[in-house]
């Protein structure tokens, strides 16, 4: 590396130090210094940049939404097409706005997390990946003006800074209604606004509303003898989008982004089946450096609990809790 080698000559020749005055040696350093972090991509050698986001291969987001993301075949579809034919798009109409639908533990965090790591090496810790919890960030209904405000600053400032930024917003059921709806002209069909262009960005919605809807059709399927990999996204999608535009409780209800059709997928997350939460007890295992025993595998799946009552097919927590569970079989 060249600034390595520059700092090492001044540093590592005693009898030239030796020879140059403390403040001489000081300007001098600073010169190098100066002189190589004033160019961008050498700037970049030492701290993460814009520019350094990984160049999206479809290949390897395919292996990770295989390898990681379980019973989800409908949601794997759509953020393999939708990411990868967005990223090769140089010049995009619009943001790419995905709504990810389900219940606790069946992947919609994780998923956001493999569509970052994708795009940044740092993933959800990159400097351009921004994550919104509702009930942490916007808590309190008195102060909807203002987040309204730092919400419009916050991605204003941010995608100035990095065009390709992710923002990943969290519990949008636990929204405040009216809230999101501040980000409605980031999100439509404007070249710019107000001298910045939000066309490269990406944001992220996730939420339980709808969950009912996906549950029921996920249930007929099963109790008629069907492949849940036989469900097609056209037989919820509209269902999903009219259900969190209706749902009071939802931070979506009555949204203009709904309303205006700025959002371009609503990808439900179906429940998970007993078969997979032994998949993910299996993957934590390998995570953990543990040789997979399927007699841990059974008895940690085993413990979990499952909906409906009579039938049990669900899990009703998916695989949120198996990693705790297993936690009791690897105490040391």
């Amino acid at each position: 590396m060249k600034l390595g080698r520059a700092l090492g000559l001044l540093l590592l020749a005693p009898w030239a130090v030796r020879a140059v005055e403390p403040i001489s040696l000081g300007l001098a350093l600073a010169g190098v210094l100066t002189s190589y972090i004033s160019y961008p991509r050498l700037y970049c050698l030492f701290a993460e940049c814009c520019s350094q986001k990984r160049s999206l291969s479809r290949a390897a987001l395919q292996k990770d939404l295989d390898r990681k993301l379980f019973g989800q075949h409908l949601a794997k579809k759509v953020i393999l097409n939708a990411l990868t034919g967005f990223i090769s798009n140089p010049k995009p109409k619009k943001p790419l706005t995905l709504s990810l639908h389900g219940w606790t533990g069946t992947g919609k965090n994780f998923a956001s997390k493999i569509i970052a790591e994708n795009i940044y090496e740092g993933g959800l810790h990159s400097h351009y990946v921004h994550l919104f919890v509702a009930t942490l960030h916007f808590p309190h209904a008195s102060n909807l003006t203002l987040y309204k405000d730092q919400l419009q600053l916050w991605i204003r400032g941010n995608v100035s800074a990095c065009a390709r930024s992710i923002f990943i917003f969290d519990e949008m059921d636990k929204m405040h209604a009216g809230l999101i709806d501040a980000i409605k002209p980031f999100l439509d069909y404007y070249d710019h606004v107000d001298g910045v262009s939000y066309q490269k960005a990406i944001f992220i919605f996730l939420s339980n509303a709808g969950a009912e809807r996906i549950t029921d059709v996920a249930l007929d399927f099963w109790r008629s003898g069907r492949q849940r990999e036989d469900i097609k996204l056209g037989d919820m999608e509209h269902a999903l989008s009219v259900s969190a535009f209706n749902n009071k409780n939802s931070g979506f209800w009555h949204s203009s982004l709904i309303d205006r059709n700025l959002i371009d997928y609503f990808i439900p997350f179906l429940p998970l089946e007993y078969k997979h939460l032994k998949m993910c007890i299996r993957v934590e295992m390998q995570a953990r450096g543990y040789d997979v025993d399927e007699d841990i595998v059974t008895r940690v799946a085993d413990e979990m609990t499952f909906f409906p009552k009579e039938e049990r097919v669900f899990s009703d927590k998916g695989c949120k809790t198996v990693f705790t569970k297993l936690d009791y079989y690897y105490d040391d």
